[in-house]
């Protein structure tokens, strides 16, 4: 142990102390008991395997401020560093604040993992380093000692060197039953608890979600003019309200006149006033005087809200009397819900929350949750999202149309609205996908690939209560993490850019609600709602004005989705998605799914085709020069030769222009030489043919029906891919492209199940070149940027003239079916080949 009384001593065990990745911190108090604590000492370890403490700093500070505040402006600010505390909360009361950095509860985690599993009497420190990790003769006494005596004993000294590695142990070991609880969750297909909240996160930021659900902690993104702290106080007092309105006699004598003798105005300020005296007053005195003005803020919105509800009780007078409308208008306060959902792979997942309010508009016949937030939300769609769950679990129940309300106060009152319809869309179509995303994101542990992504609203990094800890854990866990270096990029002002585009449209007298926005690595997709009224195709047809408004290249991309329009604006700090940060090395057994790597999705997901779907066996890819085109295959092979060894997957290769695949001419996966000319192409297509029959008569034999079912109990067939670079290039000669064309329809139609797999691909995707025999027989379609809306048409099909506005170098639209998605293509800037 080292103890230090001396200052200069103090700041050169500080200096040394901020190499550290982490710290082991604890204090202890001098007069306790009175009003006037001071802190004493200072405890740090940041050798976690030090279990006698010998290692540990004490460090005396009693009575010497200046070296605390050199503590807390070396250690406690940076954020680089994260200290490990017990009980956190108590601890940064003397040493920073809230400007403490990185900091870490293991008071709160022991909490989240709960007492009952944990199996320990309770959940102070020392009872945890005993009973959880076996030390003995834990001191639970020197504590209450006189911390403020000098010399200290020497029992003193031990109790105080002990607490930091007790406090290392405990929160090792809290780490490990937290990766094995969430290991063993996901190992036995056990339901991980996810309620509404959790799915605002989880739109918010997934990583934000990530850490929530392991660590707890705040999950409130708040401007710093917004004063925090109060969160509470506007949920308390609207709660408040109706508990009062329903038991207060004097609140239901303001209904004794008929419905018709009844005004909104003077209803209102009767309840305000009530509510003042019996409420809001009492509960002011009660708070600190340095909240007022935010309390005052909370007032002014109360009044808005109050005026709401009056509109409504007056509205629902019609229909109840006097004494029965405030109870049945104001139906219930706080409810706890539960449902469960079927996700898309048609699993279930239990889904809780607790609902604010229900009110009841009898003049609609419909119900209504409430939902009271202090700060308007961060991002609009993620609380559609929270209010939708609850409309949905009670609509349920309650066999009613539910719609939904959000009321909140600062920094300016505003209220949500949303009807049943929009919240059952919302439900049926979005929340279903990200619930199963959640489970995916869940399964990631440090040190693994597919790390849960960034936010797809960069600004709210900024603003993020966990941002040195996401940095951090995220970071240090994986460097290279495809999104990680996306926190150093210039910030995106999106609110900026989605104003301006409202304001643009409403110039044309087409108004739009801002529903938030996602950020790819080429583009922004901001997402609209028409308001009531207002056609879609109003907005369609104004591509052209938005090209020139906002000074684009290309007209944006605008489509119809779910419950918005999305508007696509191309990123002018385009961002590059590399195929090592997605793709690691690793040989699959026989029996896995082939998959191409296709490119990377709004939410930095990779997005692969499996080659035994019969919708994306074999591909049609189209794109012109400076598309994009040669690095997508280039990567798209790559993808395949890093997860498969040459014994279980063969390549075909045809490259005439020689540029596409020179650095694969010698690997050991090719299926025969790379092919460079028609009449190698035809003999190559042959071969092909011929393996396909060749495969059919061993399945006939062993009775299989399949690849897949053959490889089970025979000898395994390797898969047999065939990427063919420029296509155009062979359809000049008739005799040629005749022969090619029948050899592509008969592998087209019949070589799925025998594991051979076509991807043909051309810039010039024409008419003539891709006739419709060769598209009938290609049900998997790539289009990167087109060099016309026609051949757009020609590779995706339908009236889909989208490919010609795409901006490039990688920026791809991928057909499967009727779903269409816009993704960024994988490039391989070096071609580093897999060791065989």
């Amino acid at each position: 142990m080292f103890y230090l009384t001396k200052d200069d001593e103090i700041k050169a065990a500080i200096d040394s102390l901020k190499t550290a990745k982490i710290l082991w911190a604890d204090t202890e108090i001098a007069d306790y008991n009175t009003h006037f604590k001071r802190l004493s000492l200072i405890q740090v370890l940041a050798d976690a395997n030090n279990r006698n403490g010998d290692a540990a700093y004490v460090l005396d500070v009693l009575d010497k401020p200046d070296l605390v505040t050199y503590f807390v402006n070396q250690i406690m600010v940076d954020s680089q560093i994260e200290k490990v505390f017990h009980n956190a909360g108590f601890d940064l009361k003397y040493l920073g604040k809230k400007e403490s950095k990185n900091v870490t509860c293991t008071w709160k985690l022991s909490q989240k993992i709960g007492k009952e599993r944990l199996k320990v009497t309770n959940l102070k420190l020392k009872t945890l380093a005993a009973e959880l990790c076996k030390f003995t003769n834990v001191d639970q006494e020197e504590q209450a000692s006189d911390w403020g005596q000098r010399p200290l004993t020497e029992k003193q000294l031990q109790y105080a060197k002990m607490d930091t590695v007790y406090l290392a142990y405990v929160h090792q070991y809290l780490l490990s039953i937290t990766n094995l609880n969430y290991r063993s969750k996901i190992d036995n297909s056990e339901q991980i608890a996810l309620n509404a909240t959790k799915v605002r996160i989880a739109f918010e930021c997934p990583r934000l979600f990530y850490l929530y659900q392991k660590f707890g902690g705040k999950t409130l993104f708040l401007p710093p003019e917004l004063e925090g702290g109060i969160g509470s106080a506007f949920h308390h007092l609207a709660e408040s309200f109706i508990n009062l309105a329903k038991q207060e006699p004097n609140f239901q004598a303001i209904f004794k006149p008929s419905f018709s003798q009844l005004k909104v105005e003077t209803v209102a300020a009767q309840m305000q006033e009530l509510f003042y005296e019996l409420g809001f007053y009492p509960y002011l005195e009660k708070e600190d005087s340095s909240k007022a003005a935010a309390l005052y803020q909370i007032w002014q919105g109360l009044i808005k809200l109050i005026r709401n509800w009056a509109e409504l009780l007056v509205k629902n007078r019609r229909y109840f009397s006097a004494e029965t409308v405030v109870s049945k208008t104001l139906v219930s306060g706080e409810i706890d819900l539960e449902d469960t959902l079927t996700l898309p792979d048609g699993t279930q997942q239990k889904i809780t929350g607790r609902l604010d309010s229900v009110l009841f508009d009898a003049e609609k016949r419909r119900l209504c949750v409430v939902e009271y937030k202090t700060y308007i939300p961060a991002d609009p769609s993620a609380q559609l999202a929270q209010v939708a769950l609850y409309s949905y679990i009670v609509k349920a129940k309650k066999n009613l149309p539910v719609d939904s309300a959000v009321y909140c106060v600062l920094p300016r009152f505003i209220q949500y609205y949303y009807d049943w319809e929009k919240l059952e869309e919302t439900v049926n179509q979005v929340i279903p996908h990200k619930l199963q995303q959640m489970q995916e994101w869940l399964k990631w542990e440090p040190g693994k690939p597919n790390i849960p992504p960034l936010t797809t609203q960069p600004d709210l990094c900024e603003i993020c209560p966990q941002k040195e800890k996401c940095q951090t854990y995220f970071n240090t866990s994986n460097p290279e993490s495809p999104s990680d270096s996306r926190t150093e990029k210039p910030q995106i002002k999106i609110d900026e850019i989605a104003q301006n585009l409202r304001e643009i449209l409403r110039s044309f007298k087409i108004d739009v609600d801002y529903q938030g926005a996602a950020i790819g690595p080429a583009f922004i997709r901001v997402k609209l709602k028409p308001n009531l009224g207002v056609k879609v195709v109003s907005i369609l047809n104004r591509s052209d004005d938005l090209q020139v408004q906002l000074g684009l290249e290309n007209p944006p991309l605008i489509e119809p989705k779910a419950g918005y329009v999305s508007v696509d604006l191309p990123r002018s700090d385009r961002q590059i998605a590399h195929f090592t940060d997605y793709i690691q090395s690793a040989k699959l057994p026989p029996t896995a799914a082939v998959k191409i790597a296709i490119g990377v999705d709004l939410d930095g997901k990779l997005v692969e085709a499996d080659l035994s779907d019969p919708n994306t066996c074999h591909f049609l890819v189209g794109g012109t020069t400076g598309s994009g085109k040669s690095e997508f295959l280039r990567s798209l092979l790559l993808s395949l030769l890093y997860r498969h060894s040459p014994e279980h997957l063969k390549i075909a290769l045809v490259d005439p222009k020689r540029v596409t695949f020179p650095e694969f001419e010698q690997i050991p996966w090719l299926y025969s030489p790379v092919v460079k000319d028609g009449e190698s192409a035809i003999e190559l297509m042959a071969k092909l043919v011929s393996q396909m029959e060749h495969r059919y008569q061993l399945f006939e034999k062993a009775k299989c029906g399949d690849i897949k079912a053959y490889n089970q109990s025979n000898k395994p067939l390797p898969r047999l891919v065939c990427i063919f670079d420029e296509y155009a290039d062979f359809m000049t000669e008739k005799e040629i492209r005749d022969t090619l064309e029948f050899s592509i329809k008969r592998l087209g139609a019949m070589a799925r199940a025998a594991g051979i797999h076509l991807i043909i691909a051309t810039q010039r995707p024409e008419a003539k070149v891709v006739t419709p025999l060769i598209r009938s027989n290609l049900p998997g379609r790539v289009a990167l940027r087109t060099a016309s809306e026609a051949d757009s048409v020609i590779v995706l099909g339908g009236d889909r003239k989208n490919a010609a506005y795409l901006l490039g170098k990688g920026d791809l639209l991928y057909q499967v079916g009727a779903k269409l998605q816009r993704l960024q293509s994988l490039l391989a800037t070096i071609i580093q080949l897999p060791k065989s």
